[in-house]
């Protein structure tokens, strides 16, 4: 009688395979590696420019706000996309409940707006 987990045998010998490159390959590499160290080396790179301030200085708020803003618009587009390829197919169900879905994320670009997270200079 073959064993129940018998056909996961081929998984678990990948993960293994995995598991085993995942901690050779940085060995290897730290230990046959070529090992040059100097001043230019040592230095962070920033697009062929010398680093200018601290690496530990504070960013304005407004920078998460607009990644967190540019995120929620952008999964907006990631749901519109398939209701406008099936448009026809869902009918009127299809585009009332889109428009209930736009409306919400029109509201809440007018709130956004309204509070001046948009507003750049402030």
């Amino acid at each position: 009688m073959e064993h129940p987990l018998s056909p996961y045998l081929p998984v678990a010998v990948v993960l293994g395979l995995a598991g085993v490159m995942a901690a050779a390959i940085p060995f290897l590499a730290g230990k046959l590696g070529p090992k040059s160290v100097n001043q230019t080396k040592s230095e962070a790179f920033e697009g062929g420019n010398a680093p200018m301030g601290s690496a530990r200085q504070r960013f304005a708020v407004k920078f998460y706000v607009v990644a967190l803003l540019f995120i929620v618009f952008d999964v907006e587009a990631v749901f519109l996309y398939p209701w406008a390829v099936n448009f026809k197919a869902l009918g009127w169900f299809g585009y009332a409940t889109m428009a209930v879905f736009a409306s919400t994320l029109v509201a809440a670009l007018a709130y956004i707006w309204k509070k001046g997270a948009l507003d750049w200079e402030s």
